[in-house]
């Protein structure tokens, strides 16, 4: 299994184009190490061939500019992207499909609470219908395992997380089991698997499970403490109304990160106020020593070989 990440930030990027806290003030400086990051997506194979793309970022031209894996050679146009999966309705993970819509069709699997946001309050496939058929509706059903058209070896479960609908969604604090789900990714060939999980609001008993099966995480790592906005002073949300578990707290996502066997846990989704994206940061030292990685973008993981 071969994954690449496209984004690693969480919701506006890092630099977040309107905010100058000390992160962003410092990446565009140059005076703190730390890496520019488009919003979060990545994409996944079983044969380095074919691609299928997880969320599709406002970023997403962005990011196909700096990854060759894009590119369909020996076709005039096209991709090797076959397949498209949505794990929410989020801005950050929908937005991208505006911009790939002179590549439509396009096969979007996602369940239909999701559907149903970027049908009405955010209207993403009513708009892109008029593009040569638009997005193809391929239904997934929370908890019911899938398999894409391409990259067959790879079977994709799709686990319900708590977190939280969209701003504009009616279902805004009140989400169903549909609106979010982390996706259980196995290869079948080599039995290697990764949960990816970017928004996580709260582990329990459904989840956990796929957490302790994982042989990798990317995993949730949006904001170091929940109060993080408010302490930066760039806003008011918390990481826990946002639909983030934050990594700091008593029983934050280092903690539960402790507790888990995975060979590789990797955090991505990172929101620009995070001061693990200052790699000399003392929060960064301490996931360091607690074997946690910090996706960044073009970052590759292989599993099975």
């Amino acid at each position: 299994m071969f994954i690449k990440v496209l984004g690693s930030a969480a919701g506006g990027g890092f630099p977040q184009w309107n905010c100058n806290c000390a992160n962003c003030q410092g990446v565009r400086e140059g005076s703190i190490p730390a890496q520019p990051r488009t919003q979060s997506s990545i994409l996944i194979s079983d044969n380095r061939q074919d691609w299928v793309l997880c969320n599709a970022s406002p970023d997403i031209s962005e990011q196909i500019r700096h990854t060759p894996e894009f590119v369909k050679h020996g076709h005039l146009r096209g991709t090797t992207v076959g397949d498209i999966i949505l794990t929410d309705s989020q801005i950050d993970h929908s937005t991208g499909l505006l911009s790939l819509r002179e590549g439509c069709p396009h096969r979007v699997w996602c369940t239909d609470e999701v559907h149903q946001d970027l049908s009405t309050g955010f209207p993403i496939f009513p708009m892109l219908a008029h593009w040569n058929g638009g997005l193809i509706h391929q239904t997934i059903v929370p908890m019911e395992p899938f398999k894409t058209q391409v990259c067959t070896q790879l079977r994709f479960t799709p686990i319900p997380i708590i977190s939280n609908a969209p701003p504009y969604s009616p279902w805004r604090d009140k989400p169903l089991p549909g609106h979010n789900v982390a996706l259980f990714i196995e290869d079948e060939s080599s039995g290697q698997s990764v949960l990816y999980a970017p928004g996580l609001g709260e582990p329990d008993e459904v989840i956990l499970p796929w957490l302790h099966k994982a042989d990798c995480l990317l995993i949730d790592g949006t904001v170091w403490q929940d109060n993080e906005l408010a302490a930066t002073g760039v806003g008011l949300n918390t990481g826990k109304a946002m639909g983030h578990l934050a990594l700091s707290e008593e029983k934050g996502m280092i903690a539960m990160l402790a507790t888990l066997k995975a060979k590789r846990k990797i955090l991505i989704h990172i929101n620009n106020t995070n001061p693990i994206l200052n790699e000399s940061s003392p929060e960064r030292a301490s996931l360091d020593k607690a074997g946690i990685e910090v996706s960044w973008d073009g970052m590759e993981i292989t599993l099975g070989e």
